[in-house]
């Protein structure tokens, strides 16, 4: 069982990191911080299968959990991720729930999904029933139409949660991307999303990309809660580092 799914025993939520290229360095960074988990994004990110393959090689010894997001539920690069060891996928753009099934689908093998089995790390075994219990799926909500089907989405079997993406959400809803946890109709409706899927039983994920919006998001209870990528950590650091050497 996968920390994604331990998440909502825990006292504290899960903390995340974020990546968006082919480092080797940040998400080990992460972990070191105190992380619980590191996202790698496979669908805005520059970072193609070989490079999630190497990463995630490179992290099995290291403690810290591994989820990477996949623009759709293609059920061939879903599959080669869990195959190259993620503990979890977050599809995104997720709007009814045959989408959300299917995205469950590619995660199991026959009769119950549409994975084809082919593990690329010796250390994850040869037992199918094991590779299907590690990956934790995730159902990405970020449209205004999602909403509609979301009590549907919610009940699909197999899901390990919901995971919000604030900004798109807003843009479908008619506001501006930055600033989008302060929207009052845009709140109104992640706190409606995370209670819908709490009640489901599932764990409540949400993109925040930075600490206050982590915090606040705490605060109404989410369980899984991603901050800053690696360029924004960079950049914080690089900043701060700079004043403090001009006595700015």
């Amino acid at each position: 069982m996968s920390i994604f799914h331990d998440a909502p025993t825990k006292t504290a939520p899960i903390w995340g990191g974020w990546v968006t290229g082919p480092t080797l360095i940040g998400p080990e960074e992460f972990a070191r911080a105190g992380y619980d988990y590191v996202g790698f994004d496979a669908q805005h990110g520059y970072l193609d299968d070989a490079d999630i393959a190497g990463i995630l090689r490179r992290l099995e010894q290291v403690p810290i959990a591994t989820a990477v997001r996949l623009p759709n539920a293609d059920p061939a690069p879903i599959g080669r991720v869990a195959d190259a060891g993620a503990d979890a996928v977050l599809i995104a753009m997720i709007e009814s729930a045959d989408q959300a099934a299917a995205a469950v689908a590619a995660t199991r093998y026959p009769p119950t999904g549409v994975r084809s089995f082919g593990p690329l790390r010796a250390s994850l075994g040869l037992d199918p029933a094991a590779h299907e219990a590690k990956v934790s799926v995730f159902a990405m909500i970020e449209t205004a139409a999602a909403l509609t089907n979301l009590a549907d989405i919610c009940a699909v079997d197999g899901l390990a949660g919901i995971y919000i993406g604030p900004a798109d959400l807003a843009i479908s809803m008619g506001h501006p991307a930055v600033g989008s946890t302060r929207q009052p109709e845009v709140l109104d409706a992640i706190v409606r999303i995370h209670r819908v899927a709490t009640e489901a039983g599932l764990v409540t994920g949400i993109h925040a990309s930075e600490g206050k919006t982590g915090h606040a998001m705490a605060g109404l209870g989410f369980r899984m809660i991603t901050l800053a990528a690696e360029s924004a950590a960079l950049r914080r650091g690089a900043v701060e580092h700079l004043r403090e050497a001009t006595g700015q």
